[in-house]
């Protein structure tokens, strides 16, 4: 059991300094860091995109279509076997979808220290 804790515990240190990152405007260097090669994201129930080039080509995209960044906040956090929850808030405007202001939950699953798979939910 106390291997469990362990883990656990390097888990959510794991998932809080990602999230840091990206609370701190450094949400593409976290990526960089924390995802695996062949990591495969999600919004909701649209098709997956696999694959660290795919995503990053993804990632880049959001970012780049943001033209007004107001907030974010991580509201809670938990933690259930190798998977991470986030539950966040966001604030801006964007490019193509116009002013977003709503939450999300990112749930994260991870091996060796990498994000393998991540899906985000959102109404």
């Amino acid at each position: 059991m106390f291997g469990q804790k362990d883990r656990t515990n390097q888990l959510a240190e794991l998932d809080r300094e990602l999230n840091a990152m990206i609370l701190n405007g450094e949400a593409l260097a976290a990526f960089e860091k924390f995802y695996a090669d062949d990591v495969v994201m999600q919004e909701n129930d649209a098709e997956p995109t696999v694959g660290k080039d795919a995503n990053r080509i993804r990632e880049q995209e959001f970012f780049d279509a943001v033209t007004d960044f107001r907030g974010a906040e991580v509201l809670s956090e938990a933690i259930g076997g190798n998977t991470t929850f986030s539950h966040w808030r966001y604030d801006y405007t964007h490019r193509d979808w116009g002013v977003r202001d709503y939450h999300q939950v990112a749930v994260r699953t991870w091996k060796d220290g990498k994000v393998i798979r991540e899906v985000f939910y959102y109404g």
